[in-house]
């Protein structure tokens, strides 16, 4: 196991932005994306950085790249560091397996969420209100169960804080009817094509979020795709509707906050040991039965 990388600074390059978990660098007419180690849960970083997690985040998104190249164009030029511009081969050792140079898009102000499978926010909103995001589902749905059809809830993107759930007409009015419905369109098809890949794999997408650019005059998927931090996977043998799943995502990290009565509003606890590899076990393990891949 590598030590794990919290930060990155290459000096070389301006920095264009510090998220929860990347790094982005500017490159002129292309950006330099690197996944760290960061975790982020109820939208904080926490002080404690999974080991490898950058790079499971990197493979895993670019298999799913790779796998939905049919179904919709995508942001990567190469991830191959042998190919990176001179400025960056002093920093290979850091950017191996963790990092992509990609287009640089325009970005759409919304993320595409698709939910197959009720939970999380999800179920608490039906509660209250019997829908989500304005749509109007089944009477009697239990924690976790599936969803007759996937469904399409968009909600805000916030660089900081909450993303905020909104109705599709509320997407409308930011990015255009035309938009709203191709980007629709496009999130339910590439959720139906890789969740019914997942479950030959034993891997059920409950929900995952997706989002889209324009670049060159077309809308293609950008930044990360499919991953443990931009989805729900649980273990389809230990599937059972009415409770809690168990997960090979960040949920397990959540679950322990939860545990120990941390409230949002506090400073973030450093993750003890024993969390930190179970939860990298589980990353690794979602690798590996999606994609083949070991570390």
């Amino acid at each position: 196991m590598e030590k794990a990388i919290f930060e990155t600074n290459i000096k070389e390059v301006p920095l264009l932005k510090r998220g929860k978990v990347r790094d982005i660098y500017d490159l002129g007419d292309a950006l330099l994306i690197v996944a760290t180690d960061r975790i982020s849960a109820f939208d904080v970083v926490l002080p404690t950085p999974i080991p490898d997690k950058g790079k499971i985040l990197t493979l895993m998104t670019l298999f799913w790249l790779d796998f939905l190249k049919d179904v919709v164009e995508n942001h990567l030029i190469t991830a191959d560091t042998e190919n990176y511009p001179d400025v960056l081969k002093s920093y290979k050792d850091v950017l191996h397996q963790r990092s992509m140079i990609v287009k640089k898009a325009r970005v759409f102000p919304v993320e595409c969420i698709v939910r197959g499978y009720i939970t999380g926010s999800a179920m608490k909103e039906y509660q209250k209100t019997g829908k989500i995001c304005g749509i109007t589902l089944p009477s009697g749905l239990k924690e976790a169960d599936k969803l007759p059809e996937p469904i399409f809830t968009p909600s805000t993107k916030a660089d900081q804080g909450h993303d905020i759930n909104i109705t599709f007409e509320d997407m409308v009015n930011l990015v255009g009817r035309e938009t709203a419905e191709t980007l629709k369109e496009l999130s339910l098809k590439i959720y139906k094509k890789a969740s019914a890949y997942a479950e030959d794999k034993g891997i059920i997408i409950a929900d995952t979020k997706f989002e889209f650019g324009i670049y060159d005059g077309k809308i293609i998927l950008v930044d990360e795709v499919l991953t443990p931090d931009s989805s729900r996977f649980w273990p389809k043998d230990e599937y059972e509707p009415g409770r809690t799943q168990k997960s090979f995502d960040k949920q397990f990290i959540r679950d322990w906050l939860k545990s120990i009565s941390w409230k949002d509003n506090t400073p973030p606890p450093h993750i003890p040991s024993e969390i930190v590899e179970k939860t990298r076990a589980k990353y690794l393990e979602a690798l590996y039965k999606l994609t083949g891949k070991i570390l």
